[in-house]
């Protein structure tokens, strides 16, 4: 059986190389209290030159490199991380999924008005409203988005948001 993931050491890599991102998806439910699973980290990130530096030394510290079930090992580029896809990841910390956008062309300094700060030890992270996660999901449509809707909604509700 394979490791269980590791946000926690994903996003300390992040901060620690001074990444600007956005956690986006199940992660940034449970981050809001939400009770639901999920098995990879999503993250919208800045695509600027810079940051696009500080995202590949911290994803070189994780060791990502494309998920290939062939098992062949590609690494990110500058190019991969500065285009608006999506870039699923195997790290040491788990899977990863890098977007350059989201759904509706949602890019990091779109979804950035939309996040809340998270404390995580001595680092700040930015995640997704739960408002907005909702419109998200939402808009998705796909059957595991549409799964957790209620719960999020409830969520949202208990916190008077």
């Amino acid at each position: 059986m394979a490791n269980p993931p590791r946000f926690r050491d994903a996003l300390v890599a992040l901060t620690e190389h001074g990444v600007d991102f956005v956690v986006v998806g199940g992660v940034a439910a449970v981050l809001a209290g939400a009770p639901v699973s999920t098995f990879d980290l999503d993250f919208v990130h800045d695509r600027d030159e810079t940051n696009v530096t500080r995202l590949l030394a911290a994803l070189t510290a994780l060791d990502a490199r494309y998920r290939d079930p062939a098992g062949g090992v590609l690494r990110p580029s500058a190019s991969d991380m500065e285009g608006p896809g999506h870039h699923l990841l195997d790290t040491l910390a788990g899977p990863l999924d890098v977007l350059g956008t989201m759904i509706g062309g949602r890019d990091y300094h779109t979804l950035v008005g939309h996040a809340e700060e998270v404390s995580l030890g001595q680092a700040r992270i930015r995640v997704l409203g739960l408002r907005e996660l909702i419109t998200v999901k939402a808009e998705l449509g796909r059957d595991k988005d549409l799964a957790v809707l209620a719960t999020l909604r409830r969520t949202l509700a208990e916190r008077g948001s």
